[in-house]
């Protein structure tokens, strides 16, 4: 999420468990064995003995590559392995050290990390959902004029173009006007509740389940996956060509985009991939037209 501060970034991201839906037993075993060996248990789960509720891990911009992905003389799950089935939330991205960021991309793409010590190796599990936010400028402002536009390519150019190609993602979060913010003191419309949300994505993830059991969702189908389960249109296919070719995108994103548009479409409760899915996919790829 890209956005001025103050605009809810922060709000959205710690509010998204709640969209999410809830966790299955063999989930819950899986979180619950990572948190016993990190020596958490208690925290997360309490006197229950076992974690009921997807975590949420917010690691500080100042934090160590081993805190951040695991590590130690005795290896130990880092936050990446913490947050397994939930969201791991960075807030201020390009506050990252950059050598941090960099060591997400193996986890992004393998969901498991490997810790390698002279005398063996660990691997932990890491299926996590990347959440990210940033300000367009150090200042926390939108900038304006061309000195503003440069200082915000400078300031974006800390996060490293293969990382951002690795996050399905990228939304602006515009700064929210009077008139919406004072919309509920004058009995205006209110905005969709979570209750709502979730119900709404359980039943697109029970499309999913249907359709490729449950061990599978969206985001983890191969490219020969998709060329099964998730055809497209002519006119899909047609705005997708020229989506690839007009902003430069990679092979990745290639692939992001077509999994995003099969869960817009399991969303809307359509079987097939239309012309509207893609255009609402590529719409989301907003740095790939900024950096």
């Amino acid at each position: 999420m890209l956005g001025p501060a103050g605009t809810g970034k922060t709000m959205m991201a710690k509010a998204l468990p709640g969209v999410l839906p809830g966790l299955t037993q063999e989930e819950a075993l899986e979180i619950t064995r990572i948190y016993s060996a990190a020596g958490k248990l208690h925290e997360a789960a309490g006197e229950s003995g076992l974690v009921c509720v997807r975590p949420v891990r917010c690691p500080h911009h100042t934090a160590s590559s081993p805190a951040v992905v695991g590590g130690g003389v005795i290896p130990r799950p880092g936050e990446v392995s913490l947050a397994h089935r939930g969201v791991l939330f960075l807030d201020e991205l390009p506050e990252f050290p950059r050598q941090v960021l960099e060591t997400l991309r193996q986890p992004l793409e393998d969901h498991v990390v490997t810790i390698a010590r002279s005398h063996g190796a660990m691997k932990f599990p890491a299926s996590f959902m990347l959440v990210a936010a940033m300000n367009p400028t150090p200042k926390g402002n939108m900038p304006v004029g061309e000195f503003g536009q440069r200082e915000m390519e400078r300031y974006l150019s800390r996060v490293s173009g293969p990382l951002l190609d690795r996050i399905d993602i990228h939304v602006e979060a515009p700064a929210v006007k009077w008139e919406q913010l004072s919309g509920g003191m004058r009995g205006g419309p209110a905005g969709t509740g979570t209750k709502e949300m979730r119900e709404h994505a359980e039943r697109a993830r029970a499309r999913q389940i249907a359709r490729q059991g449950p061990l599978v969702t969206n985001s983890r189908l191969s490219g020969k996956m998709l060329d099964q389960i998730a055809p497209m249109s002519k006119e899909a296919m047609t705005l997708l060509g020229t989506a690839m070719t007009e902003l430069g995108l990679s092979a990745r994103a290639y692939d992001k985009i077509r999994r995003v548009s099969r869960t817009i479409a399991d969303l809307a409760e359509s079987d097939g991939i239309g012309a509207d899915h893609v255009s609402e996919a590529v719409s989301y790829r907003l740095l790939d037209r900024n950096v």
